[in-house]
């Protein structure tokens, strides 16, 4: 307590990240499972997450996946629509509605999604440490191994682990790669001899490595040090961000428990299970840190204890600071309403851009040093060429109409109008106008490109005449 009477938490202030000794050195995180309603729920969310990313490669649509970003041929599906590089515009719409949105997640929840959705949190926590839990045993046994000499037994046991680790690292690596060549690529190569495929080999060899270094060796520090999300959210977060936060002014001053004795101190009977459980090794009751994943074990571990002596749950909560320092209630912001109202406006433009996409994109200009030509005494006519991007995996044909001059249009070879798919296909044809619609040198025209009867893009071009 200050001298104005207000309860303040005991903090522990340190000039270093949470795995890192005094002198520097690794402090390596032997996290217990924690047991509670968060991360059963956590639980359920990564068993969805697992299902749907080893999954999606195998589903397909209308003949192709629904799911493939294909960057080098420059390919994306998604949602079993096809997306080529002159839809990246609709891209880059949708990356910066995904930045506003994990924005305005963190500006109200903070790490919500580092602790639910991460990748790297779903594949180590439910993951690699249920596995590592499973073969070498609880925490407090892997920590007494790593300090001394390994018997034949923890040797065999830490050999299995690495090795089940690699080989789940070399699924996640092929599964990656089917989100890339899709999984008939995938099975393909599979089949044909390796020479043909060095590159993609040594590329799934490389990342098949990277995972396992990842979850078996880097582990927390990713969240602590590499990922710039982690550092980016101490500006995002404000007083009224939702965050896992310890009520200091029900905890403190922190004491052991008596049942023999009425409790005359605060409620925090100083276990440290929140320590114990935590991913990334902080202490919560030093308040938000940057190191904090948001993974809500602290939570469950709390209220385990707080459950067994009959005091009640949440010492450790979801909660803002004002809500922990005031008591008031959650604040929706002007902040907030800004970020909510943004990303409102991005979603319906990409909405809006995703479903007005054209199934093709039509490119028409003059074909280069032909003048015009006169047919008969009243009509003149140019001869055009036209590049048609069929977006679609299906065959189909077109039909080209003048839409603001009355004129034909005449195909050199009419059996170019057939559309092959996922395909440039390249037309070139005359456009036949009357003379007397020609008042100038360049006239506008607008041709409309029709599929199966349906107008599906109206392309502008000029037509040339004679000087007037």
């Amino acid at each position: 307590m200050n001298d104005t009477g207000i309860i303040e938490p005991i903090v522990t202030f340190r000039d270093r990240v949470s795995n890192v000794t005094k002198d520097g050195r690794r402090k390596w995180v032997h996290a217990s499972q924690p047991k509670g309603r968060f991360y059963r729920y956590r639980t359920y969310v990564s068993l969805f997450y697992l299902i749907v990313f080893f999954a999606l490669p195998l589903i397909k649509y209308n003949g192709m996946p629904f799911f493939m970003l294909n960057f080098p041929e420059g390919k994306f599906i998604v949602f079993g629509n096809i997306f080529w590089p002159q839809d990246f515009f609709i891209f880059a719409v949708a990356m910066i509605t995904f930045i506003v949105f994990v924005a305005l997640f963190t500006v109200i929840y903070g790490r919500l999604f580092c602790g639910w959705v991460c990748p790297q949190t779903v594949f180590m926590e439910m993951v690699f440490r249920k596995i590592e839990w499973w073969i070498e045993g609880s925490p407090a046994q892997q920590k007494k191994n790593s300090q001394g000499k390994l018997s034949s037994e923890q040797m065999s046991r830490k050999t299995i682990k690495h090795f089940v680790f690699l080989v789940i690292s070399f699924l996640i690596a092929n599964t990656f790669l089917a989100y890339i060549i899709s999984l008939n690529g995938l099975l393909k190569i599979m089949h044909e001899p390796i020479g043909e495929h060095t590159i993609l080999l040594t590329g799934l060899i490389f990342f098949t490595l990277l995972f396992y270094a990842v979850f078996a060796f880097v582990r927390d520090i990713i969240c602590t040090t590499v990922c710039p999300y982690g550092r980016l959210q101490s500006v995002l977060f404000d007083k009224d961000t939702m965050q896992i936060s310890y009520d200091y002014n029900r905890g403190e001053p922190r004491g052991k428990f008596s049942r023999a004795a009425e409790r005359e101190i605060g409620d925090c009977v100083d276990c440290k299970k929140c320590v114990q459980v935590c991913p990334t090794g902080i202490d919560i009751r030093d308040g938000i840190q940057m190191e904090c994943v948001g993974c809500t074990a602290c939570i469950d571990a709390c209220n385990e204890v707080m459950a067994k002596i009959d005091l009640p749950k949440g010492l450790i909560r979801y909660a803002s600071e004002n809500e922990i320092a005031t008591k008031s209630k959650f604040h929706f912001n002007t902040r907030m309403k800004a970020y909510t109202v943004l990303l409102g406006v991005l979603l319906v433009i990409t909405t809006l851009l995703m479903v007005t996409r054209k199934s093709i994109d039509t490119h028409i200009t003059r074909v280069a040093g032909q003048l015009y030509q006169e047919v008969g005494k009243d009509t003149l006519g140019n001869l055009f060429n036209a590049k048609l991007l069929n977006k679609t995996n299906k065959e189909f044909t077109v039909e080209m109409k003048l839409e603001n001059v009355e004129g034909e249009i005449t195909m050199v070879n009419t059996n170019e109008t057939h559309m092959k798919k996922e395909a440039v296909n390249d037309l070139t044809f005359f456009i036949r106008i009357n003379r007397k619609y020609i008042h100038k040198r360049s006239t506008d025209i607008q041709v409309g490109i029709y599929q199966n009867g349906k107008k599906v893009q109206t392309v502008k071009s000029v037509f040339l005449g004679p000087f007037i």
